[in-house]
């Protein structure tokens, strides 16, 4: 039965990933500083009581511009919580927090690093002829 109410999560976040993008794309979050802004995921706690939403911008920016679109998106959490109630039909509409989301960011730490790893001189060749 628990597994039942994991795959709703999975579902319900699914649905506010998909409208939430919907929103921002149209325009409907009319700060600036949300312009621009990808939904990359949505993670539903089990009671579905709070939707924790990943966000991303297309360009790359610095720390300053992602918390500015982190608080952006905070400040219009009540209107998309009503406009996500209002689509979805949900009895209980979760509460939003937003977060940037730093898998890219990790990813492309780590894939620089390999870079500089793989531009070494290889050091143990070099003594051995």
């Amino acid at each position: 039965m628990a597994n039942k109410g994991f795959r709703r999560a999975d579902r319900v976040s699914e649905r506010i990933r998909s409208e939430l993008m919907e929103l921002v794309l149209r325009g409907s979050v009319r700060d600036p500083a949300a312009k621009d802004v990808v939904v990359s995921a949505v993670r539903m706690t089990d009671d579905l009581s709070i939707a924790r939403v990943y966000v991303r911008v297309l360009e790359e920016i610095d720390a300053d511009r992602q918390d500015a679109v982190v608080e952006a998106l905070g400040r219009a959490s009540g209107f998309l919580r009503r406009e996500i109630g209002q689509r979805l039909g949900l009895r209980h509409v979760p509460k939003l927090e937003f977060y940037w989301d730093e898998v890219v960011d990790s990813a492309l730490r780590i894939e620089s690093i390999l870079e500089e790893i793989r531009e070494e001189p290889d050091s143990g060749s070099e003594g051995s002829t």
